[in-house]
């Protein structure tokens, strides 16, 4: 095989680029685990990290403002609700489309993986006409609904209509970059967000303290810093080293492929849309039954939750390409044996990581805080909060690996089971009774009883899936 196509190279320079591309695909066929995990995970987990930075420096800077600093966090952390909701429609695509177009990569079928990366380019730029419509005409009213007060609407305001102009980078960033990971390139993933994130570390001091902007100079240096991550991505899937480019007449939008992405990716968009109601009620009880100060607890909980999961997302979204083109392939064997890892890896990851903020709270929050009341709350409320975590983990690799089995429906049942059907109910339902604490309550609860769920569900469907006739069914 390999002579033929060095004969191809010879007699044909197209050729060339062809042989590389897919002996670099291949590697997720036949490469051992140890490796891949070393060669498409670690730098995908370096990504993630790298990309939490966006709003985690923001609000690390913001909270240590000078007199103002608790008050504009609780701010920052209001809008929230409203950037999960942008990022999770670029999650219809980097979980729905680029696992799509791993497993076609799988079935040695490149022309159809670009109709599906063209199509991804033309959704993304729709979702991004409508959000900032949308979110433009009722920004202030839906800010006091997800638990602005009067005293932090203000900083609220100048945060997310300045966030909003950058509407476009952050669909276009984080919704095609997964198309960089399934070609087995995620050292050049890597840097895309790498280069954006290390902009906005430098710019953030730069716009808030030394321009005097505060909280409109944290946006504005998150704007600039997701728009020249755009610019990367897009200017690699538009060159010469990628082997999927994007192109005009794959942007065509196509009934059939966009159902295929809309179907496998509606579980990760809810997943990630229903963080933001999530927060919306979690945010209105704790204003409600508490305060300000509650809600500026939420936002460092928040914080510390994204920055324990973002290594489990790379982690998972390295991996995933994995099993789904050597699912494509029919490689069930290889199946097994990365799920097996990813599933060990995720569960270990996140029992060790929340077990330190259940134990040290007070620790996470000094980073986020010099106010000693807001640190002694989250001393008391985050062990509560982060409990469930400890467990979760079994989640976390079970959810992706139905998405990249192409099992959308059981995917999805699992992400609306947790955040629709306990959590958001008992957010509600348990303040009735405990008080502001019924909120926190709830965040352990749903997540004990949605991975024990999970558990089952993959246990009982594993068999069934990795079989021809399953494999056959998906389009």
């Amino acid at each position: 095989m390999k002579m033929i196509r060095k004969k191809q190279e010879q007699s044909n320079n197209s050729q060339k680029e062809t042989y590389v591309i897919l002996s670099r695909e291949e590697k997720m066929k036949f490469s051992s685990i140890g490796n891949l995990v070393v060669s498409m995970a670690f730098p995908a987990i370096l990504a993630q990290l790298i990309n939490i930075l966006y709003s985690i420096i923001d609000r690390i800077y913001i909270g240590h403002m000078k007199n103002v600093g608790s008050t504009a966090l609780t701010g920052i952390g209001v809008t929230f609700c409203i950037t999960v909701f942008i990022s999770a429609f670029s999650g219809f695509i980097s979980n729905g489309a680029a696992p799509l177009a791993a497993i076609w990569l799988g079935r040695q079928d490149r022309e159809h993986a670009e109709k599906i990366l063209g199509n991804s380019v033309t959704f993304l730029i729709i979702c991004t006409v409508i959000l900032m419509a949308f979110f433009y005409t009722f920004q202030k009213p839906l800010l006091y609904l997800f638990g602005a007060s009067d005293a932090t609407i203000d900083y609220a305001v100048s945060y997310i209509t300045i966030y909003l102009i950058g509407t476009i980078f952050v669909e276009l960033a984080l919704g095609l970059n997964s198309f960089i990971i399934c070609q087995n390139r995620p050292k050049t993933a890597m840097l895309s967000v790498l280069i954006g994130a290390v902009l906005n570390i430098i710019l953030d001091p730069i716009f808030i303290f030394l321009f005097g902007l505060g909280v409109k100079g944290a946006a504005i240096a998150t704007v600039i810093s997701q728009a020249i991550s755009a610019i990367w991505v897009v200017g690699f899937l538009t060159g010469k080293k990628t082997s999927l480019k994007i192109r005009k007449r794959c942007m065509k939008l196509d009934r059939d492929i966009m159902l295929s992405i809309l179907s496998l990716g509606v579980s990760p968009f809810i997943m990630r849309a229903t963080e933001s109601f999530i927060s919306i009620v979690l945010n209105h009880g704790l204003q409600v039954y508490g305060g300000d100060l509650y809600v500026g607890s939420m936002t460092i909980m928040q914080s510390v939750m994204q920055i324990f999961a973002a290594p489990i997302a790379g982690f998972t979204q390295g991996i995933t390409p994995v099993i789904s083109y050597n699912y494509g392939a029919g490689n069930f064997g290889r199946v097994k044996e990365v799920y097996r890892w990813m599933i060990g890896i995720c569960f270990a990851f996140m029992f060790l990581t929340n077990a330190t903020a259940v134990f040290f709270p007070e620790w996470y929050a000094a980073f986020f805080t010099e106010d000693a009341e807001l640190i002694a709350l989250v001393g008391k409320t985050m062990p509560v909060f982060l409990f469930g975590m400890l467990i979760f983990g079994l989640q976390n690799g079970i959810q992706p690996t139905f998405l990249a089995l192409g099992q959308a429906k059981v995917s999805l049942f699992i992400a609306v089971f947790r955040k629709i059907i306990l959590l958001i109910p008992l957010a509600l339902i348990l303040p009735r009774f405990f008080g502001v604490m019924g909120v926190y309550y709830s965040e352990p609860i749903s997540d004990i009883l949605s991975a024990t769920t999970a558990s089952v569900l993959f246990l009982y469907n594993i068999r069934k899936i990795l079989s021809d006739q399953a494999l056959q069914k998906i389009r």
